[in-house]
């Protein structure tokens, strides 16, 4: 028994296989239509993939139909951050013409306000204390009333404030700072400096001059 070769064997595989085609030779019907449908995607098919109307389709899934473009709305309707006061109307105007000028739609104009507000307003509750120090440090050293006899001069004032000042004065005065002006302390300073116990006033001419006063004060007051 001869053992085979390995050219015997790969002849034996091949055994019952149809004759390649010579060089030259037309291919047969059958040969034909097997090159067609290993080689080549008939026509029909290639059109039709083509113009798949799923193809294409935009997020939201719906086939043929463009994702409309964003962009600015016809009025803006913004909500001031979580914790901040209600937006200037002014402020709100001046910022939706700068949006629209750039096309911003609504979500992202709001964003902007949203990550900004705090920031301005933290800045400017900066700025309202540095201008209280200085006021305060102007009023130590004032030359009328300032120094070593600062504590005398402002319970002077005081005293104006308490004759000729409301609860709502007294109010306005501490809650913006100004009581800490300068120009404020010096104005009851020397209305405080006017009706002191130091100069003598009749008892009869005592109302009269404090009214005298207060009009000198406050010429435009209701209390006049």
């Amino acid at each position: 028994m001869t053992n085979e070769t390995q050219a015997t064997q790969a002849a034996t595989t091949t055994e019952g296989a149809e004759p390649n085609t010579a060089p030259g030779e037309t291919p047969t019907g059958g040969e034909q239509q097997e090159q067609q449908a290993v080689g080549q995607q008939p026509q029909g098919q290639a059109d039709a993939a083509s113009t798949d109307p799923a193809q294409g389709a935009g997020a939201d899934g719906e086939a043929g139909k463009p994702k409309p473009a964003e962009g600015a709305p016809e009025k803006y309707e913004f909500q001031a951050p979580e914790g901040t006061e209600a937006f200037d109307s002014q402020v709100l105007d001046a910022f939706s013409a700068v949006a629209k000028d750039l096309n911003l739609p609504q979500e992202q104009a709001q964003q902007i306000l949203d990550k900004m507000t705090p920031v301005i307003q933290a800045r400017q509750v900066e700025q309202l204390q540095a201008a209280h120090d200085q006021w305060i440090q102007a009023a130590e050293t004032d030359k009328e009333f300032g120094g070593e006899k600062l504590q005398e001069n402002m319970a002077v004032a005081k005293k104006a404030l308490d004759t000729f000042g409301s609860p709502e004065l007294r109010t306005l005065l501490n809650q913006s700072g100004l009581g800490n002006h300068p120009e404020i302390i010096r104005a009851f300073y020397r209305a405080g400096k006017a009706i002191s116990e130091d100069r003598f006033i009749p008892s009869g001419q005592a109302n009269a001059a404090a009214g005298a006063n207060a009009k000198r004060l406050y010429p435009n007051s209701n209390m006049n």
